[in-house]
């Protein structure tokens, strides 16, 4: 049995759970974040077996393997209904997250073909299933009342996956200026009675660090428990909400393999946009886990405190917060770099840097740690310019559209590529649909402006040829149900006043 543990339980036994309760938890008592104990392998014979299954069957195998409390049968049910044709569509039967090569080395996993066209629909599809599994499990007969932090993309597939779910609430906080207006329109148009939707004024970072605080606060706790419900998370920081995104990079390379495009053990890199890490780690536990990867390439906007961490081993969330025509990624805090930080440096080293971050805004890591984490990771950013030039070069290039997420991963691998001379086959993880960031795709290809969110999308699909999916497409006709803004410091009064 896989046990799991907060990154920072310095005493290595502390708060040891299962699968079950680490996702109904989401955040350790400690504000640490839970990881499993170890990691399993995939084997040569697993790797057989994966080989010949479709993805819903490789996701079912690969939770299977963490999630080793969970019924069988009743993780592949959960599979077969999150990525069902009817809720993932536009691939041609190719499965939820088809391989698209746009050359001989470079290859795009399209991560954004569900409810919400943007890659948090892979995890966020099924893990308010494997909550539901979790409650009932551990025997939890309180309503679970889920706190999602969002910079954009992760809001609207939380409340996609958990509305009118049995048991349980969700309430989404987004930074009122910091998300597009098409994530703000489809997160304020959600359909539902246990959702709630609230703006608030500040970054994503002001949002995630309220969500946070409310988890940690045990008075909050004690509160809530008095009215009959508990916290949870849909936020990364959830272990089920992670560990989907696994299955993923798993699944591409048994695809690179059956098309003939990779032998089966050659290696590859991957390459990431990412500003709360957490992509990029799941990416990085398929690599412990036995998945020939050689190299990950983290792939920053102009936010890109994760490169410069990289680079030199100080990690400071105190720089200049700057808003980019990639605002997923508008980020200073990544939570799930602590994951990795324990991984490497285990839970006293994670603990100190996680109270010097928490007290000073920034912290250094140690030579040695540095050391070991670059022999895995390479860290790349993109201008506003550069990526904007890359949606242009792509689509006139290769006929292919991106989005401004999709676009930075594809600049920083040209940039390791030619950097480094290194031409082995490499992933490129596409997170969102084009048509969702419609104004700065059609301004880096030099469409006339328009302030028509919809005309804009209208006439870029005109212009490309490229379908807008039914998801974005049907947006504007709905009704505007959610309108709240708040300060910070008012979110814990969300949960008890909005029940």
């Amino acid at each position: 049995m896989i046990y799991y543990r907060s990154t920072r339980d310095i005493k290595a036994a502390y708060d040891r759970i299962t699968s079950a309760e680490a996702i109904k938890k989401g955040l350790a008592d400690d504000g640490g974040l839970y990881v499993p104990e170890k990691y399993p392998t995939i084997t040569d014979e697993l790797f057989d077996t994966l080989l010949k299954m479709d993805y819903t069957d490789r996701a079912a195998c690969i939770l299977s393997l963490f999630l080793e409390d969970y019924d069988r049968k009743a993780l592949a049910a959960a599979a077969r209904e999150a990525y069902s044709e009817e809720r993932f569509t536009g691939t041609g039967h190719a499965g939820p997250a088809p391989v698209v090569s746009l050359s001989d080395n470079i290859n795009v996993i399209e991560l954004w073909h569900g409810p919400t066209s943007a890659f948090k629909d892979m995890a966020l599809q099924i893990m308010p299933r494997l909550l539901s599994l979790a409650l009932a499990m551990t025997g939890e007969k309180r309503l679970a009342h889920i706190l999602v932090a969002t910079s954009g993309d992760t809001g609207k597939a939380a409340l996609e996956g958990y509305r009118d779910v049995d048991g349980v609430k969700i309430t989404v906080f987004y930074p009122v200026d910091g998300v597009s207006r098409m994530q703000k329109l489809q997160m304020q148009t959600t359909y539902g009675s246990n959702v709630n939707v609230v703006a608030v004024r500040g970054n994503f970072d002001d949002a995630q660090n309220g969500v946070k605080a409310i988890f940690s606060d045990r008075a909050l706790a004690e509160k809530a428990e008095g009215q009959g419900f508990f916290f949870g998370s849909a936020n990364s920081i959830n272990w089920g909400r992670l560990a989907p995104q696994i299955v993923y990079y798993v699944s591409s390379y048994c695809d690179l393999v059956r098309s003939g495009k990779i032998r089966r053990g050659d290696k590859v890199n991957i390459c990431v946009p990412t500003g709360n890490f957490g992509n990029i780690f799941a990416a990085y536990i398929a690599k412990l886990m036995g998945l020939p990867v050689k190299r990950l390439i983290v792939a920053s906007n102009s936010n890109n405190v994760l490169t410069d961490f990289i680079a030199t081993g100080i990690y400071n969330r105190t720089r200049e917060f700057k808003k980019t025509i990639s605002p997923s990624m508008d980020i200073l805090i990544s939570s799930n770099l602590e994951r990795l930080l324990f991984t490497i440096g285990g839970a006293p080293l994670t603990d100190v840097l996680m109270d010097s971050l928490r007290s000073f805004g920034m912290y250094k890591a140690p030579d040695n740690l540095m050391e070991l984490l670059r022999k895995d990771f390479s860290g790349y950013y993109l201008t506003e310019s550069e990526t904007e030039e890359c949606i242009r070069k792509t689509f006139e290039e290769k006929g292919y559209l991106v989005d401004t997420h999709t676009a930075v991963a594809l600049g920083c691998a040209e940039k390791f590529i030619s950097g480094t001379g290194d031409t082995t086959p490499l992933l490129v993880a596409s997170t969102a649909s084009p048509f969702k960031f419609a104004p700065a795709v059609s301004k880096a290809l030099g469409l006339e402006k328009t302030d028509d969110d919809l005309q804009c999308m209208n006439r870029l699909a005109e212009y490309t040829g490229c379908r807008i999916p039914d998801p974005l497409s049907g947006v504007f006709g709905r009704e505007i149900r959610f309108t709240e803004t708040i300060d910070p410091d008012e979110m814990p009064e969300i949960p008890f006043r909005s029940r």
